[in-house]
C-alpha cells in the first residue's frame, strides 16, 4: 500500500510543482511517521523517503535509535523548552520554533553542544486559538532578535492550516505565508533565510505547493488512518 500510495503523491506533487513553475526535486516530501510503526517507516523508505517528521520528542528519540540509516529526522509538532536537550544534534530541522523562549532555550543547547541547529518559525497565519505559532504582524520583529542568535540557523517558515473539507479554503493562508517569506527577504537578516516553507498536508498539499510550499508534511496519504491506541 505504501508503494502505491507514495507513487500517486508523487505523482501530484509533480502536477503541482509545475503550476507554479518548479519541478517535483524542488518540493520535500516529509513522511509524517508519528504513530507508525518502524517497520512502515523502512516501507517508505525502500520507495525512496529520507525525510521523516514526529510530534514527539519520546517517539522521535526511540526512532531515531531503531532506525541506523542515515535519514533526516523533522521535528514538527509543539517542542516543550525542558526537552529541547534531547532533540539537539539530532533532527535536520526543527519546524516549530513558536515561542522566543523556545528558541532561546536551542540556542542555549545548541551553544552547549558547539553545533548551530536549523529551524523553522511556525507562524498562526489564520490565527487559530488552538494552534500554536507567531501572529503575522509579529515575525519580521521576531526574526530580527532571532538574527542575533548565533547558535541557530533560521531557514525559513512553517504553518498548520485548518483542517477543511474544500482545500482552496486554505489557498489564502498558503498565499500569506508565501507574502510574509518575501516581506522578511527584504529585511536583508544575515542569519535569516526564508528558502524554506513548510506547509500543506494529506488533505491540501497541492494547493500549498501551488502556493509556494517547498517541503510538504504527508502522513495517513501514505500511511493510512492512525490507531492512536497503539504506542511504538
Amino acid at each position: 500500500m505504501i508503494k502505491d500510495q507514495l507513487k500517486e503523491i508523487k505523482k501530484q506533487i509533480k502536477e503541482a510543482a509545475k503550476k507554479s513553475a518548479r519541478t517535483e526535486e524542488d518540493i520535500t516530501l516529509i513522511a509524517v511517521s508519528k504513530t507508525y510503526p518502524v517497520t512502515a517507516i523502512q516501507e517508505a523508505m525502500l520507495e525512496g523517503c529520507m525525510d521523516f517528521g514526529e510530534n514527539h520528542v519520546q517517539e522521535l528519540m526511540s526512532k531515531v535509535e531503531a532506525i541506523k540509516e542515515n535519514v533526516n529526522w523533522h521535528l514538527i509538532g509543539h517542542l516543550q523548552t525542558n526537552k529541547v536537550k534531547y532533540v539537539i544534534g539530532k533532527t535536520a530541522l526543527i519546524h516549530s520554533v513558536d515561542s522566543l523562549k523556545l528558541a532561546e532555550e536551542i540556542e542555549k543547547q545548541s551553544a552547549k553542544k558547539g553545533i548551530v541547529t536549523n529551524i523553522l518559525v511556525e507562524v498562526n497565519v489564520a490565527d487559530e486559538a488552538t494552534k500554536y505559532g507567531f501572529k503575522l504582524d509579529e515575525v519580521i520583529e521576531v526574526m530580527k532578535i532571532l538574527n542575533t542568535m548565533p547558535h541557530i540557523k533560521v531557514k525559513g517558515l512553517m504553518t498548520v492550516a485548518p483542517f477543511v473539507e474544500n482545500p482552496e479554503k486554505n489557498r489564502p493562508i498558503f498565499r500569506k505565508l508565501y507574502e510574509l517569506s518575501v516581506d522578511i527577504q527584504k529585511q536583508k537578516l544575515d542569519n535569516i533565510s526564508t528558502n524554506i516553507l513548510s506547509m500543506g498536508m494529506s488533505n491540501d498539499y497541492q494547493i500549498a505547493i501551488e502556493e509556494g510550499a517547498t517541503m510538504v508534511r504527508i502522513g495517513t496519504a501514505i500511511f493510512g488512518n492512525r490507531d492512536y491506541s497503539k504506542k511504538n
